[in-house]
């Protein structure tokens, strides 16, 4: 049963009178939350944001990783797991049967009820070199999840800034745009003086030693003298495909 239905269920008990004021507001309490010890989960967020809590697996042991997905699962008909491993999704393969593993974005993706997409309203997620594709699928995926058509653009950096230039139109077809890059960045500041929509930009780190594992491309970006071009953190491709999601919905 989802989250949302057990609050229509107990909504109708409290209705019926089989709940007593005391009895609804622990139900709800109960709802809201489950407490595993070593982590407790918020299921309220899927009404709060649109979609339910994300779990970050890196870090967690896969004990742990395995039973906040299942548990997730339970309640929700949609579940993402970032940072994740193949041995976790082998974990958690036989309670999630129908979960799906990304091994380049390295992402678990329960989707029982996907989101409507609007095929008019499309994000497009840009990297500079192949080496960016791990952080863009991380990206694209998030924002497919979460309830959008994503045009992949892939390899099209300013060392052969030809590549772009014959993407340009498609480009701009997008309502939101991720540009990924490593090394100096440049490539959101290209892209962002060609463009009229919003664009996040994600460093990456993709580089030799003076790229200092992401540095220098998140400061290249931060000084882009584009307008209209945001950054989210190193290697961060969650949070970009989360952003430009709630982005493509507003606009």
């Amino acid at each position: 049963m989802s989250y949302e239905n057990d609050i229509k269920e107990a909504l109708a008990a409290y209705k019926a009178g089989a709940l007593s004021d005391e009895e609804v507001i622990a139900r709800f309490h109960q709802l809201n939350m489950t407490d595993l010890g070593f982590a407790k989960l918020d299921h309220d967020r899927s009404l709060r944001r649109g979609f339910p809590e994300v779990v970050y697996c890196e870090g967690k042991t896969i004990s742990q990783a395995a039973a906040i997905l299942t548990v997730l699962a339970s309640r929700h008909k949609n579940v993402l797991g970032t940072r994740a491993s193949e041995e976790l999704y082998e974990t958690v393969k036989p309670n999630l049967p129908d979960a799906v593993y990304y091994e380049r974005a390295r992402l678990i993706v329960l989707e029982k009820e996907p989101l409507p997409k609007d095929p008019d309203r499309k994000i497009a997620v840009i990297t500079a070199g192949t080496s960016d594709v791990p952080v863009a699928e991380e990206a694209a995926v998030t924002a497919e999840i979460m309830g959008n058509e994503v045009i992949r653009i892939y390899d099209v950096g300013v060392a052969g800034i030809h590549r772009l230039l014959g993407k340009v139109e498609e480009i701009r077809s997008a309502n939101v745009i991720i540009v990924i890059a490593g090394m100096e960045g440049a490539l959101a500041s290209v892209v962002g003086g060609l463009v009229d929509k919003p664009v996040i930009a994600v460093p990456t780190s993709v580089g030799y030693g003076a790229n200092f594992k992401g540095l220098s491309a998140l400061l290249g970006m931060l000084n882009s003298c584009s307008a209209g071009v945001a950054v989210v953190n190193i290697d961060n491709g969650f949070g970009a495909g989360r952003m430009a999601s709630i982005i493509n919905h507003l606009r």
